[in-house]
């Protein structure tokens, strides 16, 4: 989500003839895209300020500002270290801000959280909103803005923000504000003008895209008409919550020919007293129950999840519960955090008397739980067609994932074979010929 809004931040930029740096010292401008989902990212921000107070002392013209997901209580903190904070649904006031404060000619910025991207993008339609240089309005909805997308074969599509889940652990609620869904017609624009364009993967993004609702359109209802717009490319979507992953979601994902059968599924804790201490309302037992109805619908599902260790209060028993999960389910991926205090949760209310070697411990003992079941499942991959999205080249093979989501190291054919090499932005069909617990090796083949 962060990166979709710095796309839309360039757009707006380059809407009135910024352009991109990538040298701070001859920078006009710094938009920085905040998270504040863990405290280590707003302390990354805390150490730019610094950054910043240095390079002003070689280019005092540079002005700074500061957007994203930000809790009030930081913006009373970061207003000394920025000219300017804006909420991330208002960035169309970078126009006027940057037109009274910034004169220069070149007119240069650099978005931190902003990968390079060199393609060009095309104003939205003309509603109530800042004006560009070329005199078109821009959307008063930001996620109306159409994007400077950072990949030409990639692209991250929001179908809503917001969330009105309150877990005890996150502060989203308090900086994206309740959940807003996009208008469908939107949605649907946006992605064939990107199939238009040759993308090959989209990603349908919300903090809880699950409960997507606009009008009689709930999500699954969006993922199928998503699919069935002509083209050759594939769906994907994040995050999603466990007590909205209905039946109806389940039919949908197995009857959408191009979801490739992958699915990120939060389960946090593996104990039901710390998920009732985390607001997840929902046992061990329901989302069991969920993964097997997920299971039967789509044998071949590749499936991840996230979990924080060290929560305030959980016992040993307690986490040798959420161990037991990982053993039951046999995730093909999972993303353990440590729990750290965020101040602005709920949780930061308890104790946090978990020790960070404990923590630490924890994280190592269901990482070597998911490093068993991950080989495993690679393992039966071997000698297995499938296939692969390319995203980079790097020395003599390339890098992709396949549907599953599983990173495949792929070696071209030889060249007496008389096939051609592989393209970053393209499928190819590849026959995997290792497995590893995190990646997986193979060739490409023209069988």
């Amino acid at each position: 989500m962060n990166i979709s809004d710095s796309e839309r931040i360039a757009s707006v930029l380059e809407s009135i003839k910024y352009a991109e740096t990538s040298d701070i010292a001859e920078a006009d401008l710094v938009v920085v895209t905040m998270c504040s989902v863990r405290q280590s990212a707003v302390d990354r921000v805390h150490g730019l300020t610094q950054k910043f107070k240095k390079i002003r002392e070689i280019n005092p013209k540079l002005k700074t500002i500061l957007t994203g997901c930000i809790l009030k209580k930081d913006k009373k903190i970061f207003i000394k270290g920025f000219d300017y904070i804006i909420d991330i649904k208002d960035i169309v006031q970078l126009v006027e801000i940057a037109r009274q404060q910034i004169r220069s000619v070149p007119r240069k910025a650099i978005l931190h959280g902003l990968p390079k991207a060199k393609n060009c993008r095309e104003l939205s339609e003309p509603r109530a909103g800042g004006a560009s240089d070329s005199g078109e309005l821009l959307p008063s909805d930001y996620l109306e803005i159409v994007p400077k997308y950072s990949s030409k074969f990639s692209a991250n599509v929001p179908i809503m923000t917001g969330c009105n889940n309150f877990c005890a652990y996150c502060v989203v609620p308090y900086t994206r504000e309740r959940e807003i869904s996009r208008s469908a017609k939107e949605i649907i624009c946006e992605i064939k003008n990107l199939v238009k364009k040759g993308y090959k993967e989209i990603w349908l993004l919300g903090q809880n895209v699950n409960s997507y609702k606009d009008g009689k359109n709930n999500f699954p209802k969006l993922l199928k008409i998503v699919n069935d717009i002509p083209g050759d490319f594939w769906i994907r979507f994040t995050s999603s919550h466990p007590k909205d992953f209905s039946d109806e979601l389940i039919r949908a994902m197995a009857d959408c020919d191009k979801l490739p059968k992958y699915l990120n599924l939060p389960v946090q804790a593996g104990d039901d007293k710390i998920l009732k201490k985390m607001n997840r309302p929902y046992t061990v037992a329901q989302y069991k129950i969920l993964i097997k109805k997920i299971k039967k619908a789509m044998p071949d599902i590749s499936l991840s999840t996230d979990i924080i260790v060290g929560f305030p209060g959980e016992t040993k028993k307690q986490f040798e519960n959420t161990a037991k999960l990982f053993r039951d389910i046999k995730f093909d991926m999972a993303y353990i955090n440590k729990y750290s205090t965020r101040a602005g949760t709920a949780a930061a209310k308890l104790k946090d008397n978990i020790l960070p070697a404990e923590k630490k411990r924890r994280e190592k003992f269901l990482t070597e739980i998911l490093k068993q079941t991950a080989l495993q499942k690679n393992k039966e991959l071997i000698d297995k067609k499938t296939i692969i999205l390319i995203e980079n080249k790097k020395n003599d093979f390339w890098i992709g994932k396949n549907g599953q989501y599983k990173t495949v190291k792929i070696y071209p054919i030889k060249s007496a074979t008389g096939g051609s090499p592989p393209k970053v932005g393209q499928f190819n069909l590849v026959k995997i010929t290792e497995a590893m617990a995190w990646a997986l090796k193979g060739k490409i083949t023209n069988e």
